[in-house]
C-alpha cells in the first residue's frame, strides 16, 4: 500500500469515526474527539480493539516506518493534520506517534495542541499573525505568514476581551467558539488593572512538574453541580506586563517590561533548557465527557470574574525569572518617528508595535548574541491584521498573552 493511500485510509477513517461505537452516547463523544483533534488518552475497550484490529494490529517495525513517513512528508498546516489523524486512530499509533513527533524547540513545527505551551525553536522564529474582531471583541492566532485567500490557515488560539468595571480580561481558548472556563479548550488568560498599565499571565495548569501552586485560600467557590469534579479549578500566575506611566505625555513608543516567572534567566544561558510541559494535566477525554450533555446550554461557569483570585507560582531551584523588555527604537530623521528593524514583517506604523529582548545583567552570564536576539516581535500590517513571531524561550500562549496586552487601552502610557 503506497503512503497516499495510507494518508487516503487515515483520512477517511478520522471522517466516518464518530459513527464507529454502539451506542449513541458513545458516538458523540467520538465525533467530538475528532472536532478537537486530540487523541484518545484512555485505553481502548474490548470492542474498540476488535474493531481498530487491522490497523492496531501492524507491526511494530511497518508502523513506526509509516508514521515517520507521514511525519516527514507534511511539514505544513493544513497537511499536517494527517499526524494528529494517525495520533487519533489507537492507543499504538498514538505512543508511536508521540515519540516520533518532536517539540517545536527541535523542530520549529506545531503538531498537537501541548504545543503551544512548549517553547519555540531556537533559530528561526515561528511566524503567526493574529486577526482582531471589534465587533465581537475577539482575537484569532493563526499560523502562517500572512493571511491566506482561502481562510484555510491553522487556527492556534482565540482570545475574548472581557471588560469589568475594576479591570479587563482575556480569555484564551483552544477554539474561537467556546470561552466558558468549565470547557476543555481553556488554557488561560491575561488580566489587567483598572489602569491598563499591569498585566497578569494565567495558566489553566502549571508548566511543569517543578513548579507547584503555593497554598492560598479555595481559588473559586462553584455550586458542586456546575463544575465537573474532574476540571481544573485553578489559575497560575506565570508571568506579568507592566507598562511605564508616560506623566510627561513625551513622544516615543510605549515602554514594557515582562517578567516570567515560569522561565529561569538560567534557560538562555549556555546549556540552559526552558521549562517544557510534554501533555496537558488531565485527559482531553476525560474533561470531554461531561461537557457533552451541556451543549446548547449556557457555559457553566464565567471564566473572567474580576473577585476570584489566582494561584501563584514559586519555581522550585530555578533562581531569577526571565525578565523581558522593549528593544530600544531609533528615531529616523527623514521619516520623522521611531523606527524598528522588523525584517519585512511590520508595514504599518503603531503604538503597538514592539520587539522584545532579554533584559539581563552582566552576572548573568549571557552570551551578547542571546542578548541581542528578538525573543517575540509583534506589529501591525494591516487593518486589524497584527503579525506575532516568536522564539526559545517562549510558548505560543506566552506569546500571544503578551501581544493581547498591547490591545487594551492604555491612556497613562501614551
Amino acid at each position: 500500500m503506497s503512503l497516499k493511500s495510507i494518508m487516503r485510509e487515515l483520512k477517511e477513517m478520522k471522517e466516518g469515526i464518530g459513527s464507529i461505537s454502539k451506542r449513541g452516547g458513545e458516538s458523540k463523544v467520538w465525533r467530538s474527539r475528532t472536532r478537537s483533534h486530540v487523541a484518545p488518552d484512555r485505553a481502548p475497550t474490548e470492542s474498540e480493539s476488535v474493531e481498530q484490529s487491522p490497523w492496531a494490529n501492524l507491526p511494530p517495525e511497518l508502523l513506526l516506518d509509516i508514521i515517520q513517513r507521514v511525519e516527514e512528508s507534511e511539514t505544513a498546516w493544513p497537511a499536517r493534520a494527517v499526524v494528529v489523524f494517525c495520533a487519533a486512530v489507537c492507543r499504538s499509533w498514538r505512543e508511536i506517534t508521540k515519540e516520533i513527533v518532536q517539540t517545536p524547540e527541535q523542530c520549529g513545527r506545531l503538531t498537537f495542541p501541548i504545543s503551544l505551551k512548549q517553547p519555540g525553536p531556537h533559530e528561526s522564529p515561528i511566524q503567526c499573525y493574529i486577526r482582531r474582531d471589534r465587533a465581537t471583541s475577539t482575537y484569532l492566532l493563526f499560523y502562517g505568514l500572512v493571511p491566506s485567500e482561502g481562510e484555510s490557515d491553522k487556527l492556534l488560539l482565540a482570545a475574548r476581551k472581557v471588560r469589568r468595571a475594576t479591570c479587563t480580561d482575556f480569555v484564551i481558548s483552544l477554539v474561537a467558539d467556546d470561552f466558558s472556563r468549565a470547557s476543555y479548550t481553556y488554557v488561560g488568560k491575561l488580566r489587567s488593572n483598572i489602569f491598563g498599565t499591569k498585566f497578569t499571565i494565567h495558566d489553566s495548569q502549571p508548566p511543569c512538574d517543578s513548579i507547584i501552586p503555593s497554598i492560598t485560600r479555595s481559588s473559586r467557590r462553584f455550586h458542586s453541580k456546575q463544575v465537573f469534579p474532574k476540571l481544573s479549578s485553578s489559575n497560575y500566575n506565570i508571568g506579568t506586563i507592566t507598562y511605564e506611566l508616560n506623566v510627561l505625555r513625551t513622544r516615543g513608543p510605549r515602554r514594557m517590561h515582562c517578567v516570567l516567572h515560569s522561565i529561569p534567566i538560567s534557560s538562555i544561558q549556555e546549556g540552559g533548557t526552558a521549562p517544557t510541559p510534554l501533555a496537558f494535566r488531565q485527559s482531553f477525554d476525560e474533561q470531554l465527557s461531561p461537557l457533552i450533555s451541556s451543549k446548547g446550554k449556557e457555559p457553566m461557569t464565567n471564566p473572567s470574574s474580576p473577585t476570584l483570585p489566582a494561584t501563584p507560582l514559586h519555581p522550585l531551584g530555578s533562581g531569577e525569572p526571565l525578565t523581558l523588555k522593549n528593544k530600544a527604537p531609533r528615531w529616523h530623521e527623514q521619516l520623522q518617528c521611531w523606527c524598528l528593524n522588523f525584517k519585512g514583517r511590520v508595514t504599518v506604523a503603531s503604538v503597538k508595535n514592539f520587539q522584545l529582548v532579554a533584559a539581563v545583567e552582566p552576572s548573568h552570564n549571557v552570551s551578547p548574541e542571546e542578548q541581542e536576539k528578538v525573543i517575540l516581535q509583534f506589529g501591525k500590517i494591516g487593518k486589524d491584521i497584527f503579525t506575532m513571531d516568536y522564539q526559545y524561550p517562549l510558548s505560543a500562549f506566552q506569546a500571544f498573552a503578551i501581544c493581547l496586552s498591547s490591545f487594551d487601552t492604555k491612556p497613562a502610557c501614551e
